[in-house]
């Protein structure tokens, strides 16, 4: 099927996203990590618009944006499909996966990492976006049956990175016992063998993430 590169920063979950998503299709790929102060030439060539990570490379030509990505790789591998085959489903995954991406996340790093009256105020509207988000998945099994697909992929958004940015920053937003929903349904997802395998060490990613956003103790 042709060469694949992914240019990615190691920190990056947008950049795991597109990994995960090819060992679940069992593509063999070749990683470019880009230095994201100082991007390479390549970088700027292949997402000239953007110049952001992550970017699939599939026989020359470039793929960028994390959830067309996920899309593209699920269209030209077919086996082990990430999105649902019934229409309804796969329009909901779609919407909660933009919901995630263009909702929750922006006002999460604003909540965790913002300070005064606009940390504040993005604390609130995180904590009315995270109510929506876990009335939807509340009781729910993974949204791909037992399997690891589109949104559980987009999720981990969630139920992964966002804890490690709160305790690399020291601030607690999304906890346990405010969102137990979340958490329930993040715990389901995280046990998943697969997961367990392919997921950056916990420990390694949280000071790396420590290291970026940690508060100056000067």
């Amino acid at each position: 099927m042709g060469e694949v590169k992914v240019f990615r920063a190691w920190r990056s979950p947008f950049s795991w996203r597109v990994e995960l998503a090819l060992k679940i299709k069992g593509v063999d790929y070749e990683i470019v990590d880009e230095d994201l102060s100082n991007k390479s030439d390549q970088l700027i060539k292949y997402n000239p618009v953007h110049k952001k990570v992550p970017v699939l490379v599939h026989d020359g030509k470039p793929v960028v944006e994390s959830l067309v990505i996920l899309e593209y790789i699920d269209e030209v591998w077919t086996e082990n499909s990430l999105l649902p085959s019934d229409p309804f489903d796969r329009a909901q995954a779609r919407f909660w996966a933009n919901f995630i991406d263009n909702k929750l996340f922006p006002l999460a790093r604003k909540a965790i990492i913002g300070r005064g009256e606009d940390g504040e105020k993005a604390e609130e509207e995180f904590k009315e976006a995270l109510k929506v988000f876990e009335k939807e998945i509340v009781g729910k099994e993974l949204f791909n049956g037992s399997k690891i697909g589109y949104l559980e992929i987009v999720g981990l958004l969630v139920c992964y990175w966002i804890p490690i940015l709160q305790e690399a920053v020291g601030k607690q937003v999304l906890t346990r016992d405010t969102f137990p929903g979340i958490y329930a349904w993040g715990d389901q997802l995280l046990a998943h063998s697969f997961l367990k395998e392919n997921l950056p060490n916990w420990v390694d990613y949280l000071a790396s993430y420590k290291a970026r956003f940690a508060p100056s103790s000067s």
